[in-house]
């Protein structure tokens, strides 16, 4: 299971099965719309695109992490109330994103 934080910072949990439901649907309407124009077997272009999907969750996944190893260094600041964990969270994390030039 993945867990994506919203913009709001609550999680959001993914299954692979929903992954794949989200894939299915997104590749049947841009194949339906004819936004995509695609040779292959649609199941194939499903398996793309979720694998896409992992992907790009794994990217911020990696990110929340390494955001929560440095705010351990605050970690007296946050326990005796001094800082906000959520707003430094989205702090730190944003600081990180600008300075990768990462796409979330």
């Amino acid at each position: 299971m993945i867990q994506w934080l919203t913009e709001g910072g609550a999680p959001l949990r993914l299954t692979k099965e929903r992954i794949g439901l989200l894939a299915k649907t997104l590749v049947e309407g841009l194949l339906k719309g004819g936004a995509v124009a695609y040779s292959g077997k649609k199941e194939a272009l499903v398996r793309k695109v979720e694998n896409m999907i992992l992907q790009e969750m794994a990217v911020e996944e990696r990110l929340n992490a390494e955001v929560e190893e440095i705010l351990k260094s605050h970690q007296r600041e946050i326990e005796k109330g001094n800082v906000d964990y959520h707003r430094m969270f989205q702090m730190v994390k944003s600081q990180l994103v600008k300075e990768r030039g990462i796409i979330l």
